[in-house]
């Protein structure tokens, strides 16, 4: 089983039997507490209808314990919260131009983004099958999204401040969050040329917005601040110690920095420019999973991802600014602040790339060239976590899901948009295909050869790198694109 049916199991007992002055204490499991108190409070309400499948799990003591009773209880809780994400993905479905021409239901845009949505691989594999509560969380995401589509502005951001104190990874898309509801909603009417109307800003819209911040922010944390255990709060939910990569490298470019290291340390030996008694062995061998110092390339501190980070999305938030283009460019901007922190930021898991691909999603649908980048992406992307489900009896599964969900996206899309020009150039099927040797040669050949014995880690270091590839293009094409499409909306305006 995954080690996630440990980690929620864990957190069902803490929350159940402990008070809440001991959650963020709690370590009898190296799998302590590490999420924001709303999602604590899932779990404690989870707890009370656990206890009536297996109490035993609800033991704090009972580590690694997996009945038959309990695990039917995680699943079965991972698809009864799904609910909130297919009402989501019908909500933003509504949101979709559906007027495109087509000759049945099966080639309009809202059934095809209904589908990419619903059946999405890596959200499938990563809830149903490795075991987490993504679904429920993307559809709190959706769903405000979707209202912000709507003009339902209130509703979408009480919605995202509700799921920043369910998980803080959503942070990474606060920005176009702050930006457009600060653009679009305080700011009531703009200038002919779509320049601010500065006349038109709204105090009691800000003062609105700046009450749900604050209460909810309060709810969340108000007794944890009552117990003066904030800053412990804050040190699990941000464990800087973790080092800069998860145990599965996600594919970004921090990937690329360690796979660089690593090769010009190998090439340092070669030519007698490093002391080989000086180099730790892990750093050639295994994953960099703790706090770790590169050997040849500077070594990255968190504040230099966070800058990293920052840097990265500035040229995003500036287009939504100036040239809010809409719920469409609220949708880019926070596709590339989720794309522009999976690259740079610290520890980042493998699992975020789906931050960026579920709301490209909606993009995908809507126009071409979206719809190639998405194509990139989600291929890629979704690839990257083929690592996650690694024991013989999963691989065929994965192979299948991946297979069917990628041709369906080729298919769909391609049909969608068979008037225009192709989605994809030659070069870049290329690279797309290549994905398939790569995947005989990390699950078939490699373990058949003497290398894995002494290079276990070859396999993760080829896919995260040959993946953190297709993302890094796929994140410069969109930026590209979104640059270029603010300039030509600029001079037409001129």
């Amino acid at each position: 089983y995954s080690t996630d049916f440990e980690v929620h199991r864990n957190w069902l007992a803490i929350t159940h039997n402990l008070p809440l002055s001991q959650w963020y204490y709690e370590a009898t499991s190296e799998w302590t507490l590490d999420y924001p108190p709303f999602f604590a409070w899932f779990e404690y309400a989870l707890s009370h209808v656990a206890k009536y499948f297996d109490p035993k799990m609800l033991v704090i003591e009972n580590l690694n314990y997996t009945s038959r009773a309990t695990v039917f209880f995680q699943r079965f809780s991972v698809i009864f919260t799904d609910i909130l994400f297919i009402y989501a993905a019908r909500e933003c479905c509504r949101c979709v131009n559906g007027k495109r021409a087509a000759k049945d239901i099966l080639e309009k845009p809202t059934f095809i983004l209904a589908v990419l949505l619903l059946w999405n691989f890596g959200l499938l594999i990563v809830d149903h099958i490795h075991f987490q509560y993504n679904g429920f969380l993307f559809g709190l995401m959706l769903l405000s999204v979707a209202r912000l589509c709507q003009k339902r502005y209130l509703e979408g951001a009480l919605l995202f401040a509700v799921l920043l104190h369910f998980k803080h990874i959503y942070v990474y898309v606060a920005p176009a969050y702050g930006i457009y509801l600060l653009r679009s909603y305080c700011f009531t009417a703009n200038n002919a040329d779509g320049s601010l109307k500065w006349r038109s800003f709204s105090f009691l819209h800000v003062t609105l917005l700046g009450l749900i911040v604050c209460l909810v922010s309060a709810l969340s944390l108000g007794p944890f601040i009552v117990l003066g255990q904030l800053p412990q709060v804050i040190s699990r939910l941000f464990p800087f110690k973790r080092g800069l990569c998860h145990a599965y490298w996600a594919p970004n470019f921090w990937a690329l920095y360690n796979a660089m290291d690593k090769a010009l340390t190998i090439f340092g030996l070669k030519c007698n420019f490093l002391d080989p008694t000086k180099i730790p062995k892990a750093s050639m061998t295994g994953g960099l999973v703790q706090e770790f110092q590169h050997t040849v390339l500077p070594s990255v501190t968190p504040l230099a991802t966070l800058i990293c980070t920052f840097i990265s999305i500035l040229p995003s938030v500036f287009c939504l600014w100036f040239k809010p283009q809409g719920p469409r460019g609220f949708l880019q901007c926070l596709v590339l602040c989720a794309l522009s922190s999976f690259m740079f930021g610290w520890h980042v898991h493998e699992k975020a790339i789906l931050l960026a691909i579920l709301p490209l999603s909606l993009l995908s649908v809507q126009r071409a060239k979206d719809a190639g980048i998405y194509l990139i992406l989600t291929t890629t992307g979704h690839f990257s976590l083929f690592p996650l489900l690694f024991t013989p009896p999963e691989l065929p599964i994965k192979i299948l899901l991946m297979l069917l969900f990628t041709v369906y996206s080729f298919s769909s899309l391609k049909s969608l948009f068979r008037r225009e020009r192709p989605l994809l150039t030659w070069l870049e099927t290329i690279y797309l295909i290549q994905l398939v040797p790569l995947e005989i040669f990390c699950e078939i050949i490699f373990p058949l050869t003497p290398w894995k014995r002494h290079f276990p880690f070859v396999p993760l270091l080829l896919t995260s790198v040959y993946c953190a590839l297709g993302v890094t293009y796929a994140w410069l094409k969109l930026y590209v694109s979104v640059l270029t499409e603010r300039i030509s909306v600029r001079q037409k305006a001129e």
